[in-house]
């Protein structure tokens, strides 16, 4: 379907700058009204300029690699709807981190990507992205199960939650997330057999063409995706670890990356906004990151950080380049 003129418009010259300007109010209220702020800022300051540089220049440099392991998924999956450039990928997931970022478990990500693409290919590229996002979960079910696997004793010991009655609901959690990795598990791999299936169903066969590249998803491309999805999830882990030496958590790597790996689950879980989701995510990574350390601050800080870093940045980034980039198609089909 063809973008009509006043579209166009839209997308072109008030979509891009009003997603900025939200983004950054939203920002402006998320830190403003962050428990622990000036204490967090004093801490900073007393840390070597030199060692918070190193370590936020790594961090800062991981997070390019992680959204560059997503570019090449999304350039994967979409080799069979459209040829796309590894950059071109790069800035449609950026794009889609900005939409991503005011809706509910950012599922406006697939609206962003799909402006990158040419007209007739976009909702024949919604459900191949849906595909890169099972990828991503069904790593975080797995390595978030397994977190619970091998923390259980140490919560049930020494957080309040593992005491009487109340100890049920984490192996009722872990039972929960174990169900969930088989089903996810199995509909990720079989999701061409699931494709003609639900291609003779009355809706799907009268629009064959928004699932039809599904059937082209073998087991091989399934596996290559996940992959990539538990590559960029170690990345992730890793930068939370950098920052937990940084701000003085007592966290060995081990445990850190078992903490992070069930609050990723426990946030793929609870429905959030990427821009509202800090207090949220803090309160989840103390509650478990309380198990090995007192430092609550250090905790906040690098929660904090992880957020800012890993999802502001770049949908700020990318909330600029759906104006810049759709301009200049616009020139292109005029010309």
């Amino acid at each position: 379907m063809k973008l009509s003129r006043n579209t166009r418009i839209i997308i072109n010259y008030i979509l891009g700058p009003l997603l900025f300007l939200w983004l950054s109010y939203s920002l402006y209220v998320q830190i403003k009204n962050q428990e622990g702020l000036k204490q967090a800022w004093a801490h900073i300051q007393e840390t070597p300029l030199t060692k918070v540089l190193t370590y936020l220049i790594v961090v800062f440099l991981l997070m390019i690699i992680n959204w560059l392991i997503e570019a090449i998924k999304w350039k994967t999956i979409l080799k069979n709807v459209q040829q796309i450039s590894l950059l071109q990928s790069y800035k449609a997931i950026l794009s889609g981190a900005s939409f991503s970022a005011t809706t509910p478990n950012r599922v406006g990500e697939y609206a962003g990507r799909v402006l990158f693409l040419e007209e007739g290919n976009r909702l024949r590229s919604v459900s191949l992205t849906i595909v890169c996002s099972i990828s991503q979960l069904l790593t975080t079910i797995l390595m978030g199960s397994l977190g619970l696997i091998f923390l259980l004793n140490q919560i049930e010991t020494v957080h309040p939650f593992g005491e009487s009655q109340n100890g049920i609901w984490i192996k009722v959690f872990l039972f929960g997330s174990l169900i969930a990795l088989v089903v996810v598990g199995f509909f990720y791999f079989k999701i061409s057999f699931f494709t003609r299936l639900f291609e003779k169903t009355k809706w799907l066969s009268k629009n064959k063409y928004l699932v039809a590249e599904l059937e082209n998803a073998n087991t091989a491309l399934l596996l290559r995706l996940f992959f990539l999805s538990v590559i960029r999830f170690v990345v992730f882990c890793v930068q939370y670890y950098l920052l937990f030496l940084l701000f003085s958590v007592e966290i060995n790597l081990w445990n850190s990356f078992w903490i992070v790996s069930i609050s990723f689950l426990v946030l793929a879980i609870i429905p959030t906004i990427a821009v509202a989701e800090l207090g949220v995510r803090g309160t989840i990574t103390w509650e478990l990151a309380k198990v090995f350390t007192t430092n609550s601050l250090g905790v906040t800080i690098t929660t904090a950080s992880i957020w800012f870093i890993n999802l502001i940045i770049p949908a700020m980034a990318g909330s600029i380049l759906i104006a810049g980039v759709k301009l200049f198609k616009s020139k292109k089909e005029v010309n």
